[in-house]
């Protein structure tokens, strides 16, 4: 689900202090690193690399202050945001066994089991934070996994937030998320009226404009698709994804041409877009 533009929610503000914690200490260890700083900034695991350090001292502290619960929900944000889930699922246990009754350690844990793509353990523990005080933020969490998981759940969470009146950035939410539903079951004809709803409060909900197009796309209505493909990318003409589906329509309208273009667009702003790059090599390029 797309962050909201008009406030922060738990969940992006626990995404937010960990993405600032993070470039908190990799400065500081790259500061004291000059010397190697330069090379393995280049290297795809340097961050990793730069918190192995920070990691082993939290272990250590750890060892000497084991009650620290702000210690050791920092140090599961750091194994996360170096891919090492395990670890710091663990470290959520920790905490949770200590504190069944702190909502936002649930939310924290379901958002590192969503990072580990383990959909189950998300939902379980979005659902025990739900429990523990039902929040727009947990249900909207809960929802977005139920609608790509097909589960009609999710529209009636959806419900229920728009039922709160919060306003447009949570209507857009709840709009886009019920439009994924039903775009991923095929129970609604009239499947594009919510991502045209959700476009309508949040015109920068970049998500909802590729919805949009593939549902066109799924039709085969490739100028359709490639028409909505378009606005996005006029909306916001650094978003990758607007790009790579313009070459997949001129690539199904067989405008080889148009489509390597496009492609080759999408790459520059987004190297790591390995679909790109396999369409690209099967036009021959």
């Amino acid at each position: 689900m797309r962050k909201s533009l008009y406030r922060l929610s738990f969940r992006e503000v626990s995404r937010l202090f960990k993405m600032l914690f993070i470039i908190c200490i990799c400065c500081t260890f790259f500061s004291c690193n000059s010397n190697d700083a330069s090379s393995s900034a280049r290297k795809d695991d340097s961050v990793k690399n730069a918190l192995q350090p920070l990691l082993e001292s939290m272990e250590k502290q750890l060892k000497t202050y084991p009650d620290s619960a702000g210690l050791r929900l920092q140090y599961a944000f750091t194994l996360d945001s170096v891919k090492m889930y395990k670890e710091a699922l663990a470290q959520m246990d920790s905490l949770t066994n200590k504190d069944s009754a702190n909502y936002g350690l649930f939310f924290a844990k379901g958002e590192i089991a969503e990072d580990a793509g383990d959909t189950a353990l998300a939902i379980k523990s979005y659902a025990k934070a739900a429990n523990i005080y039902e929040s727009p933020d947990v249900l909207l969490a809960l929802a977005n996994l139920y609608a790509e998981m097909k589960n009609e759940r999710a529209v009636l969470l959806c419900s229920r937030v728009k039922a709160l009146s919060l306003g447009r950035a949570a209507d857009a939410n709840c709009a886009f998320i019920t439009g994924v539903y039903f775009a991923r079951t095929g129970k609604a004809n009239d499947v594009v009226k919510y991502f045209d709803e959700c476009i309508a409060n949040n015109y920068t909900y970049m998500e909802a404009y590729i919805e949009k197009g593939l549902v066109y796309f799924d039709m085969k209505q490739y100028d359709k698709a490639l028409s909505v493909f378009q606005l996005a990318s006029t909306v916001n003409n650094l978003y990758a994804d607007a790009y790579y589906y313009m070459a997949r329509c001129y690539e199904m309208m067989n405008k080889k041409d148009s489509a390597v273009l496009r492609f080759k667009q999408s790459l520059q702003l987004d190297p790591t877009l390995d679909e790109a790059k396999a369409h690209l090599k099967q036009l021959g390029e």
